[in-house]
């Protein structure tokens, strides 16, 4: 069970600080904040439990998942279907929930023609519970090639991102800038 830290650096960069590792991360492009709204790009601080992790198969190998909590148990891991979405539509009633597409709100894709999703951690932000508008679709992913800010979501590069989930990441605590 490893829980790490994420000290931002500068602008929409931090540091993911895993048991002996540290590695480059890349944050939302408002850097971190106290008050996280929706569509302000910026990371929420606070301490984010791991949920699920989602994957393109059809893409790339099955992530190793470590012994995450008490007793070994393991994080959900499944395979992202071109029918998964995320709501984020603060008017409706799946506002920061998976959803199955078609779907009538405004949502967001987890089957993406770019490569950021090929392996997507859900984290805990907002959901226990929802509050409309506090931010939805927080994400632990992978970085673009050129490191490129997120709208809020930490991302790693592909290698970093294996290494954490196979170490057993529970929960990444997100300092605010100081």
């Amino acid at each position: 069970m490893i829980h790490a830290i994420l000290s931002p650096e500068s602008g929409c960069t931090a540091q993911l600080h895993c048991a002996d590792r540290i590695f480059t991360a890349v944050i939302g492009t408002s850097g971190v904040t106290l008050h996280k709204r929706e569509g302000d790009h910026a990371t929420p601080a606070g301490t984010l439990l791991l949920r699920k992790v989602f994957y393109r198969a059809d893409r790339i190998k099955r992530p190793e998942i470590g012994a995450a909590g008490p007793g070994g148990h393991c994080l959900s891991l499944e395979p992202i279907s071109p029918r998964d979405g995320w709501c984020d539509d603060v008017e409706h009633a799946d506002y920061n929930r998976q959803i199955t597409l078609p779907h009538p709100a405004r949502h967001e894709l987890l089957w993406r023609d770019d490569h950021l999703y090929d392996i997507v951690v859900v984290l805990g932000y907002n959901d226990d519970p929802i509050i409309p508008g506090r931010g939805s679709a927080i994400f632990l992913h992978l970085q673009s090639p050129d490191r490129r800010p997120t709208e809020g979501c930490i991302a790693l590069t592909e290698a970093d991102l294996r290494n954490v989930l196979a170490r057993g990441l529970v929960s990444i605590d997100v300092q605010p800038a100081g």
